[in-house]
């Protein structure tokens, strides 16, 4: 059911993070439906941040991008002074990988920064703070799905900060009464991400006939679900009544395993099942996520419309008509990442 009284089509957006993948998404959709809104962009352009992300509506009336840090408290408060309907912060550090070698700066984003936006809001009022979390809080699933009352057991240092800010989120409406909403969402693909995560990193090594790596068996399953899924989940939340104080999870009821998406993306670039190459697991690696989005779709009607073979061929069409995006991205640091992260492993004779 709609909410009337927040004011979804003209209001005043704060979208922490909305450089980077899911957040940049997330505002074209908002941009894209309603024209009238006005959106300011928080980013501190980490590496996975990327004013190019934005250019689709960087010229758009209303849209204004600031540069900085949501733990930055000289910058924070004063910004959400100047008055907001909604904050939906995507400002996180996401990748597994790295907060396993850098768990601080994970804490120092996910959980501080997220006090420092609950703080400014606290003290300036909004119509909805979302908190965007992630199925990882869950720990590993071996049968059936996380609903949003199951344990949170995150099994590294990522989800273990995701939960950290989601609870902080969540205990600020208890205590304070600041309309906050969490969202749980499952693993995204799309365009504009960085090519760390498997499938971009998979659908640009295939491209340049570099051999993908797959972390131990590659049987460890995720459910997918398009970005524009996602970001159309945020959208219907913040339009919807009754949504404070409540966690939504946010999935697609798209199960499949690591050879599974490898095997679909390499049909789509043309590429040979040769380029799979084995390489060492990474330490506490979980080996299957599934959340029951029921909650979500009862409270909305909201169900995701992008189907995953139709999905991943767009996207593989996107990397591949969009090199001069991400070739800059896979130099320097990230070379410097990849070689450290990825130990292949040598073939068994025969093969």
């Amino acid at each position: 059911m709609a909410n009337h009284n927040r004011p979804v089509e003209t209001g005043r957006y704060l979208v922490t993070g909305g450089a980077g993948f899911i957040g940049a998404n997330f505002v074209h959709l908002l941009m894209e439906r309603y024209p009238q809104a006005k959106v300011t962009v928080l980013d501190k352009l980490t590496y996975a941040g990327n004013p190019k992300n934005l250019d689709p509506v960087r010229d758009k009336a209303g849209f204004r991008f600031v540069q900085g840090d949501i733990s930055d408290e000289s910058l924070v408060t004063p910004l959400i002074a100047e008055g907001f309907d909604f904050v939906i912060n995507f400002a996180a550090e996401t990748h597994v990988d790295r907060s396993i070698g850098d768990p601080a700066s994970f804490v120092t984003t996910d959980v501080f920064g997220v006090y420092r936006l609950l703080e400014a809001v606290k003290a300036h009022p909004v119509s909805l703070f979302v908190q965007i979390s992630t199925d990882e809080v869950y720990g590993e699933v071996m049968e059936g799905a996380s609903t949003e009352e199951a344990p949170l057991m995150p099994r590294n240092p990522y989800a273990a900060s995701k939960a950290g800010g989601d609870r902080l989120a969540y205990s600020y409406y208890a205590t304070y009464g600041i309309p906050v909403v969490v969202t749980r969402c499952s693993n995204n693909y799309g365009p504009y991400q960085y090519p760390e995560k498997l499938m971009p990193l998979f659908i640009t090594n295939a491209i340049d006939d570099e051999p993908l790596p797959v972390y131990g068996s590659g049987k460890n399953t995720r459910d997918w679900i398009h970005v524009r899924d996602h970001a159309a989940a945020i959208l219907t939340i913040c339009g919807a009544d009754g949504v404070e104080g409540e966690i939504y999870n946010i999935g697609a009821d798209t199960e499949k395993n690591v050879l599974e998406v490898a095997d679909r993306l390499l049909h789509h670039t043309g590429k040979p099942a040769s380029l799979l190459k084995q390489v060492v697991d990474r330490p506490g690696h979980d080996r299957r996520y599934q959340v029951d989005w029921t909650k979500l779709n009862r409270a909305t009607g909201w169900k995701p419309e992008v189907e995953f073979e139709a999905g991943v061929q767009q996207t593989v069409e996107w990397y591949q008509a969009h090199e001069d995006w991400w070739r800059p991205l896979k130099s320097g640091e990230f070379l410097d990442y990849y070689k450290k992260n990825y130990k292949f492993l040598p073939e068994e004779k025969g093969k």
